[in-house]
């Protein structure tokens, strides 16, 4: 191969010279997007992106239990899959999900799902049996629940965008007056809207303390920030970033991290300090994995990713 490029190269210099400018040109693009940008060393040193599972329909809601395994969806085939974190290996956790969409644990271990199939939200216990946490709000299907987040004192806030769902067998209107943003009370029995305003909500999490919400507007290609009140009620609604989110994480330092092309990164000030490619159309969520919670765990399309930060999780 060597002897062909030289001869190839003496024979048609100038031909050779423009022939290697012109590919380098139009791959050095390519090149560049499959780099992490680290502006913070947040990823580990020399940390890689690895497809830890593959050959599902579409991918999300990743959250982890205690011992760091990680809990997915595959939506279109109803199942929650389960990505140990001493093995690696991927198991069934339920294949009766009610199309479960976004996941997050509570403080007892069970796990909370956006059931989406009903409009609902369940709650699986260990050993993957579901009850039926939410069924309407003031009488009226949801629009369908897509992801949550559980405060520390075990307020839920749940997004509730429409999308048209071929799985749906009665007529994918809308069922409430918009795509709002909800709260359930600790003791699940208050559940009320807390923000009319957005236009199609989507990723959502919160910080360890409780203090701080972060939802996005996915409709409005916008990420926003509000304080939470004691009473659980978010307040002063302030932009944090100029981009929305299919779903979202958030790391011991407080940057939060966005998904849709690939995972981009955002200190606590709403200043990107990192970008990660993934080689996929779309990356749908992220969450923090693994027995340390350093392992970045990213669902994107058909298969799930993950990557070793020097951060962890930030809960």
């Amino acid at each position: 191969m060597r002897f062909q490029q030289k001869l190839f190269t003496e024979m048609y210099p100038y031909k050779a010279t423009l022939i290697l400018t012109v590919a380098f040109i139009l791959f050095l693009p390519a090149l560049l997007c499959a780099q992490i940008t680290d502006k913070k060393s947040i990823v580990a040193k020399g940390a890689k992106v690895e497809k830890l599972g593959e050959g599902y329909s579409f991918t999300e809601g990743p959250a982890a239990d205690s011992e760091g395994n990680v809990y997915f969806t595959d939506q279109p085939n109803d199942k929650i899959l389960r990505w140990s974190a001493s093995t690696g290996e991927i198991s069934t956790f339920s294949d009766k999900t009610g199309r479960s969409n976004g996941l997050y644990f509570d403080a007892k271990g069970n796990l909370i799902a956006a059931a989406d199939e009903k409009n609902q939200l369940w709650s699986f216990d260990k050993s993957g049996n579901p009850t039926v946490l939410v069924s309407d709000y003031e009488g009226n299907l949801l629009n369908g629940p897509n992801d949550l987040w559980i405060a520390p004192d075990g307020g839920m806030y749940i997004t509730d965008p429409l999308y048209k769902r071929d799985y749906w067998t009665r007529n994918p209107q809308m069922q409430q007056d918009g795509q709002h943003l909800y709260y359930l009370s600790p003791d699940r029995s208050r559940m009320q809207r807390v923000d009319e305003s957005l236009q199609q909500p989507n990723g959502i999490v919160g910080t360890p303390d409780g203090k701080k919400l972060y939802v996005a507007d996915i409709g409005a290609g916008k990420t926003y920030v509000y304080d939470i009140m004691k009473d659980g009620t978010p307040t002063n609604k302030t932009l944090f970033a100029p981009m929305g989110s299919d779903g979202m994480t958030i790391d011991n330092q407080g940057n939060i991290y966005l998904t849709g092309k690939g995972v981009t990164v955002f200190n606590k000030a709403g200043e990107q300090i990192a970008h990660i490619p993934i080689d996929e159309n779309w990356t749908a969520n992220v969450t923090f994995g693994g027995k340390d919670r350093k392992t970045l765990f990213i669902t994107a399309m058909d298969s799930v990713y993950g990557l070793q930060m020097k951060v962890k999780g930030g809960r």
